[in-house]
């Protein structure tokens, strides 16, 4: 008795609108890379204000980047996007699959979505002064608290579970490291001490050591010269 081969199913296609800087869209890049699924880039130029073009917004109504298409299908938001992408190509999760482990995974992510990464963003910095150093005074101090509260959120699991990582949770890269690592970059970009947050820090030498957060880094995108 012979069985029939399973066909696969097809590959989708998967193009990314993001910018090379953009914190957001590095996270996205970390979890494509991750799960070694290749994609197409898109270039969104936020400094030439290509996020506001109609066309732009017809994919991602708040004229956002990233937006990852799905066979022509837009899905836009980063928590989004990383859930939908752990969901449709389950290898190497990003999530781990205990409910309190994922609740506390979420937690970090949002400290940095939620939290920090709105306030210093670009369009609040110009909205709040036309100084710039006002503006990156004012990041400063939310890019301090936020990462105050992520490396007591990891204290505190530490704490009451006695594990400590190499990454942000676990012994593998997750879902947190894939928001911690861009704004871990943005601090250095406005100068914050990083000195207080020794298991951040730990967690992302582990991250930077992975071919998936090498191939996400900024400065290896095809637009990192854009201006």
């Amino acid at each position: 008795m012979t069985t029939k081969p399973t066909a696969q199913a097809p590959i989708p296609k998967l193009v990314l609108y993001g910018y090379w800087r953009s914190s957001s869209t590095f996270r996205v890049r970390i979890a494509l890379a991750a799960k070694k699924l290749s994609y197409e880039h898109a270039i969104v130029n936020l400094l030439k204000e290509e996020q506001t073009t109609a066309a732009h917004k017809a994919r991602s109504p708040m004229g956002y980047v990233p937006c990852l298409t799905i066979d022509g299908k837009p899905f836009v938001e980063s928590v989004a996007i990383i859930e939908l992408l752990d969901e449709l190509f389950p290898q190497a999760p990003l999530y781990p699959s205990d409910p309190f482990s994922r609740a506390h995974v979420r937690a970090l992510v949002e400290i940095v979505n939620a939290g920090t990464q709105p306030l210093q963003n670009r369009h609040v910095m110009i909205h709040r002064s036309a100084d710039p150093e006002e503006q990156k005074a004012w990041a400063k101090h939310f890019v301090v608290r936020g990462l105050a509260a992520f490396e007591a959120k990891l204290e505190a699991h530490e704490r009451e579970t006695g594990i400590r990582g190499r990454f942000a949770f676990g012994d593998a890269l997750g879902a947190a490291d894939c928001f911690l690592v861009p704004q871990l970059y943005n601090a250095r970009r406005f100068g914050v001490d990083l000195a207080p947050y020794p298991r951040a820090l730990a967690a992302e030498k582990s991250a930077l050591a992975t071919d998936a957060v090498q191939a996400a880094l900024p400065e290896n995108q095809p637009d990192a010269a854009s201006k």
